[in-house]
């Protein structure tokens, strides 16, 4: 039972790797398939453009997810999670992306390419929403010290406090 939890990441870390490569290499070669046999004009230029840098992320999920065995084939190292939120989750939906791009390109024409400018698109969203969200939170941080207003639901004793006046009651 020694190392389980890594035992199971090491082997869904494998498990996706493997299934990565293989769809890569199938719809990269359906794509070269096609631009060399069809008449279709397929230029490469946008297939190297956009593919390589989907290729080096592909390498480097492979680099840091792949799981490392001893020399006796006990797990040295189970890889990094290939499950993990944040920049991870990013490299996957770029991949992903691509694909599906690559996909649209075979049935369609070069012109679907384009669908890959949702993805510079997506990282403007994505840093518009993280700004805006550390300014609303710094924001709400700065109105107790400058004696602004907050939009804040009050709580029960603050209700009560602001019903007294704030005022202080001596016992005598």
């Amino acid at each position: 039972m020694a190392q389980k939890a890594a035992k199971t990441l090491a082997t869904r870390n494998a498990a996706t790797l493997t299934r990565t490569h293989l769809i890569t290499l199938t719809l990269h070669l359906l794509y070269l398939i096609l631009h060399f046999t069809f008449q279709r004009p397929r230029s490469l230029k946008p297939y190297i453009l956009l593919a390589v840098p989907t290729l080096l992320i592909e390498f480097y999920l492979d680099r840091v997810g792949r799981p490392r065995f001893n020399e006796d084939g006990s797990l040295r190292s189970a890889g990094e999670d290939l499950n993990a939120t944040g920049l991870t989750e990013y490299m996957w939906d770029v991949l992903y992306w691509t694909e599906g791009c690559i996909v649209a390109v075979c049935i369609f024409n070069d012109r679907a390419w384009w669908l890959w400018a949702v993805v510079p698109l997506y990282s403007v969203y994505l840093a518009y929403t993280t700004v805006m969200g550390v300014k609303k939170g710094f924001a709400g941080m700065g109105a107790g010290a400058e004696g602004g207003e907050s939009n804040a639901p009050l709580s029960k004793t603050q209700m009560k406090k602001e019903k007294k006046g704030d005022r202080v009651k001596y016992r005598r």
